[in-house]
């Protein structure tokens, strides 16, 4: 059985959280000019796809989405919810796929 490449998933998350963190500062930048928005859809779902830590890093670094209550519940949410599954996974349970 070949051994799966742990660097695929590694490389998913950096990816996945820069573009997390990036989609937050360029939102933050197109309120502040009165400009076309990226859609929280967008946010929450670049979230979803794994770069939760990312955007809740975004959100205190670029002081945006921090008034908005299912922010600031929801992507800690996300994260715990990534971490629990990850830490279920990493102890061998199997993986019905």
């Amino acid at each position: 059985m070949p051994i799966f490449p742990w660097w695929l998933p590694a490389a998913w998350l950096a990816a996945a959280n820069l573009a997390g963190l990036a989609l937050m500062g360029c939102d933050k930048s197109r309120a502040r000019h009165g400009r076309w928005r990226i859609p929280e859809k967008v946010l929450f779902l670049t979230a979803v796809l794994g770069g939760s830590l990312g955007c809740w890093a975004g959100m205190y670094l670029f002081r945006h989405k921090t008034r908005h209550w299912y922010f600031v519940v929801g992507m800690p949410l996300i994260l715990a919810c990534q971490v629990g599954l990850a830490a279920w996974l990493a102890l061998g349970r199997p993986v019905l796929i």
